[in-house]
């Protein structure tokens, strides 16, 4: 691009009349009016920029530590590894100059060095390790001295320095231009001022951050003198397992403390909080089979049991598992008896074996295939309904049917053997005349069935039939 040229003096009282104006900037600048005076070559190569220092390794955590306090002194080293120190920046390269300046017919940059590179973080230190301590004398842990600090951060890498930039052999020639042919009355030559532009060092690489020092280690106390089993205050196991072993549920109870230096050797190092076990709840639970059906055809059941409070155990059972229990509790023992079990998707497999008979005859039969009527209640409810269209009753669904009774069916109105049950619709407050041979109709069942005064389940039933004699 070629402009008109601005001298190097104007442009250095320009600079002055900036505050704070950095080199990069004004080097910057100064190549700009370059451009403007001719065309810009670039003088040298630039320096390569330094790479970044790799970041320290983190310090090891120190391992964790129970001992059982008898009141020996014990003096332990739980101390976190310091961190290692961040690699430093490596130098940037210098630019590689050309001195060679002969019949150069445009303004030159000189190269600039290469930056420095950036320091590798420091790495962090190691955590210090965690104490704990079973006792049944709290004097006891007087004796033990215990460092478990946290390790120092690692010390940043420096920054590599800077490049040193080319430097021009010679500041300024003159460069001259003829047009036309000598001696000519057209014959004429400009002169023309060129420059050369010192390149410039390459900054200094930044330093790393330090790394973070590691955190003070821990202390928790257990006033016992064996092994704390981890608390199970829930658990899940199929019936089977439940009534061949039973399960001890448990939970241990924290709380935090602080003051944690007091209750150990004078100069101790640990964090002020600590954790004390101030209780552990314990109770077991089993399950007794007392019921008729045999337990093999429940055994893959599974319940979920859970410890509420200190002392009060909770089963719950698959919802579709309906059982007849009870509880007996002595201390922390506690004994679930089941006197009864039926799966729900076998309280309603009942089936209707048809109508028969006539007038106060008239009689359904009901038939349950689970074969469960022993242990579940069942109470049934109808509405009784007749059609006129008997001819097309015979062949397909009609729909005139009127409602003749509505309402339960009495107890004394209901025959039961075993799984099967017969209703005495002829018994029930319906006009003789709609019990009669040759009357459709459609009876609508509901069968409510109960089971330890805590389930029940309705199943609906419709028979459509025509009275004959059978």
């Amino acid at each position: 691009m070629l402009v008109r040229f601005l001298g190097q003096l104007s442009l250095a009282v320009a600079i002055l009349a900036i505050p704070q104006f950095s080199i990069e900037t004004a080097d910057s600048m100064f190549c700009a009016s370059l451009a403007r005076a001719s065309e810009v070559e670039d003088f040298g190569e630039r320096g390569e920029d330094g790479t970044v220092g790799q970041k320290g390794q983190n310090g090891r955590n120190s391992d964790s530590l129970t001992v059982f306090a008898d009141g020996s002194p014990m003096t332990l080293d739980l101390s976190g590894e310091n961190g290692f120190i961040g690699n430093s920046g490596t130098n940037g390269g210098g630019a590689i100059c050309d001195g060679e300046l002969k019949e150069k017919s445009n303004n030159l940059q000189a190269s600039n060095g290469g930056h420095g590179g950036d320091g590798g973080d420091g790495g962090n230190g190691g955590h210090g390790g965690s104490l704990t301590v079973y006792t049944t004398e709290p004097s006891y842990l007087q004796q033990i001295y215990v460092v478990a600090s946290g390790g120092e951060g690692g010390e940043p890498g420096q920054g590599g320095q800077g490049g040193q930039g080319c430097q021009c052999p010679v500041s300024n020639w003159n460069e001259q231009t003829c047009k036309g042919r000598p001696g000519s009355s057209k014959y004429s030559c400009t002169t023309t001022e060129l420059q050369c532009v010192d390149g410039y060092d390459g900054r200094t690489g930044r330093a790393g951050i330090a790394g973070r020092n590691g955190r003070l280690g821990t202390l928790t106390v257990i006033n016992l003198d064996k092994s704390l089993t981890p608390d199970r205050p829930q658990a899940t196991l199929t019936m089977g397992e439940l009534q061949d072993r039973g399960f001890t549920l448990s939970r241990n109870e924290w709380e935090t403390k602080t003051g944690a230096t007091s209750l150990l050797a004078p100069g101790s190092i640990v964090a002020d909080e600590y954790q004390e076990l101030v209780a552990r709840h314990e109770h077991t639970v089993l399950l007794v089979w007392d019921a008729s059906q045999p337990v093999a055809d429940f055994a893959d059941e599974r319940i979920t049991l859970s410890l509420d409070g200190e002392n009060n155990p909770n089963l719950n059972f698959p919802d579709d598992l309906w059982l007849e229990t009870s509880e007996l509790k002595r201390d922390r023992v506690s004994e679930f008896f089941v006197f009864n079990a039926v799966r729900e998707k076998d309280v309603t497999r009942l089936k209707h074996q048809g109508i028969s008979g006539t007038g106060e005859n008239l009689k359904l039969a009901i038939e349950d295939r689970a074969q469960k009527s022993n242990v579940l209640d069942t109470d049934f409810s109808i509405r009784y309904r007749v059609s006129n269209s008997v001819d097309d009753a015979r062949f397909r669904r009609v729909f005139d049917y009127k409602t003749k009774y509505e309402g339960q069916v009495p107890p004394e109105a209901i025959e039961k053997n075993g799984d099967r049950f017969i209703l005495n619709l002829g018994q029930l407050p319906i006009p003789p005349e709609y019990l009669q041979l040759g009357t459709a109709v459609e009876v609508q069942l509901v069968a409510n069935r109960s089971f330890a005064d805590k389930y029940s389940k309705e199943q609906k039933i419709t028979v459509r039939d025509i009275i004959e004699r059978n």
